[in-house]
């Protein structure tokens, strides 16, 4: 399976970070480790909300679309 998940930052509010990966348990310990210097310096981390694909071309278009302009509205309104 591959995840697309949301995060937001515990000690900033409002700091949100969008992100694919295979082993969702490994991928939020790294954030929250500092391992990713994009989300390092936001943490820790919370786990918002992942959907699971089968495919990883199905979980990065969805990924992608996600942090385009309308994805970004969709995951205020529904997701965040």
């Amino acid at each position: 399976m591959h995840y697309v998940y949301l995060l937001e930052s515990v000690a900033e509010p409002g700091q949100r970070y969008i992100g694919l990966t295979k082993d969702l348990k490994a991928r939020l310990a790294a954030h929250n480790a500092g391992r990713s210097p994009h989300t390092s310096k936001y943490r820790p981390w919370r786990l918002v909300i992942y959907v699971a694909f089968a495919t990883r071309t199905k979980a990065a278009a969805f990924e992608k679309y996600l942090k385009s302009g309308s994805g970004q509205a969709f995951a205020a309104k529904r997701l965040w």
